[in-house]
């Protein structure tokens, strides 16, 4: 197996680099029958690491990443477009990935069913989302429950929620109720991302901010992509990176379901 790692570690900051390695590994011994949609496929980063040839179709609403999706000759197809209104014809597509994506979107069950829609009966649909761990695993706002300052502990939670765009941190239970409204039955799924694994994304945002700076000023995250420097960051992460799938406790939870 390709070293996931090192091939996000010289695009991404640490923290988002460690996270898309880990769920790359997923889609490895996954066969996804074509044609493949890719469901929020921002800059088609994450599809030209993960698979090994492009992808179908990727649908994003955002004009600038799918550009650069364009770009990275990921997909066959890229398609300016929303969740909720997809141009394409009922039981088009045969296998939807979505990774990292549904947990942004606010009105979920109406993208769920038009995923449904375009899909046709029997096709896989994989995707990863935080799950009800998630922010009660967040370091700083643990300080603050056990100094008993549980109103700072909330409002942190809800400041990290607000910063990672998230709408939905849910656990399978909901997540199965609500796939199957729309069409959908779970096959399988896992926890993974250790709480351990968080706290490192955690910091990772704030310790990440020279990234930033990189990439305002020079468009790039990572200024050198070198081993040489990034062998520190390589070996404080990668324990992580090698965890296996199924974390009990994991903060993140990756489903296989099928269209009915």
């Amino acid at each position: 197996m390709r070293d996931f790692l090192w091939l996000q570690l010289r695009d991404l900051p640490y923290f988002r680099a460690l996270l898309r390695a880990v769920e790359a590994r997923f889609y490895q011994n996954l066969v996804l029958p074509t044609p493949v949609l890719d469901l929020g496929c921002g800059d088609g980063h994450f599809a030209t690491v993960a698979f090994d040839n492009p992808l179908d179709v990727g649908l994003d609403p955002w004009w600038k990443p799918l550009q650069q999706a364009a770009r990275r000759g990921g997909y066959r197809l890229t398609v300016h477009g929303f969740g909720d209104r997809m141009p394409f014809p009922d039981g088009y597509f045969s296998s939807c990935v979505s990774n990292s994506v549904l947990e942004h979107i606010p009105d979920i069950d109406a993208v769920l069913k038009e995923t449904a829609r375009v899909l046709k009966p029997g096709a896989l649909f994989v995707f990863c989302v935080p799950n009800h761990r998630f922010l009660g695993t967040l370091s700083v706002s643990r300080f603050f429950d056990q100094l008993g300052l549980p109103t700072l502990a909330n409002a942190y939670r809800c400041f990290f929620n607000r910063i990672s765009r998230h709408h939905h941190c849910d656990s399978p239970e909901v997540w199965s109720e609500r796939l199957q409204k729309s069409g959908f039955i779970v096959q399988r799924w896992w926890h993974y991302f250790s709480p351990a694994a968080l706290r490192t994304l955690e910091w990772g945002h704030y310790f990440g901010l020279p990234s930033l700076a990189s990439r305002l000023l020079f468009g790039r995250w990572i200024l050198v992509p070198k081993r040489w420097n990034l062998c520190l960051t390589d070996r404080i992460v990668r324990k992580y990176y090698q965890e296996t799938a199924d974390q009990k406790s994991g903060t993140y939870t990756f489903y296989i379901a099928q269209r009915l």
